[in-house]
């Protein structure tokens, strides 16, 4: 099976592809979901899901068919497309993984890549405080030559480390295998977004990264809308006050 179904998707050329990590909270997955709902995005091809643990699930608003570990979301009117993931790649199938996205990205037209990621908050130093969100640039590229010029001027300090080319990233899952990964002479503008949070009702936290990534992209102003699956269960029901007498 191919990487993608459909493996070739016109959809993609010229766009910027985000790319959110399974990571601290899920914080990645919970901005893409912000941004798919938001921008009116539709499902053009699912991954490969013998990479993940299996998972199956109903889709959005009642459309047909079943949604699976990892799906890619675009529209004809929106310059990104977003891949969405629920599952976690399996432990085996780490590098595999990794190595058949970056060979679907580079071969996919896409002008760049913006991978997003949570950090485990128990690790920010005194440094970091000051701002929950940073990024990683793991190749060196002028960034104000590249679809990712606005984060050269906005705000958004770089996450890095003296000794290290790519510094351990705290609860990031595999940020750094995929940033570790590209290959030699990869020349397509890439860079990860991370953000500091705490694992528990985190929404907030979300349309704050959701917002930084709108920025980043160039998708300003936008009306932020939660998906439908946010109303029953995200979080759990409340609990019956009854127990409380």
């Amino acid at each position: 099976m191919s990487f993608s179904v459909p493996a070739s998707i016109p959809e993609l050329s010229g766009k910027a592809l985000i790319v959110p990590v399974v990571s601290t909270a899920n914080l990645a997955q919970l901005a893409a979901d912000l941004l798919i709902a938001s921008l009116s995005l539709r499902r053009l091809a699912v991954v490969d899901p013998s990479y993940f643990v299996p998972a199956v699930g109903g889709r959005e608003d009642g459309e047909l068919g079943i949604t699976l570990p990892m799906e890619l979301y675009g529209s004809p009117a929106s310059n990104v497309v977003i891949v969405q993931q629920r599952s976690p790649v399996l432990k085996s199938k780490k590098q595999k993984f990794v190595d058949a996205l970056l060979k679907f990205i580079s071969t996919s037209g896409v002008a760049c890549v913006l991978f997003l990621s949570g950090l485990d908050v128990t690790n920010r130093t005194d440094q970091q405080m000051l701002t929950p969100t940073y990024f990683i640039t793991p190749i060196a590229l002028d960034l104000e030559k590249t679809p990712l010029n606005r984060l050269a001027s906005l705000p958004i300090p770089r996450f890095h480390n003296e000794n290290e080319t790519i510094p351990t990233i705290p609860g990031s899952g595999l940020t750094k295998r995929i940033l570790s990964s590209l290959p030699e002479g990869w020349s397509i503008p890439i860079s990860a977004l991370l953000h500091f949070v705490l694992e528990g009702d985190n929404r907030y936290d979300a349309q704050l990264f959701a917002s930084v990534v709108s920025r980043v992209v160039g998708l300003d102003q936008l009306i932020w809308r939660q998906p439908t699956s946010w109303a029953e269960g995200l979080f759990g029901a409340p609990p019956d006050q009854d127990i409380y007498g």
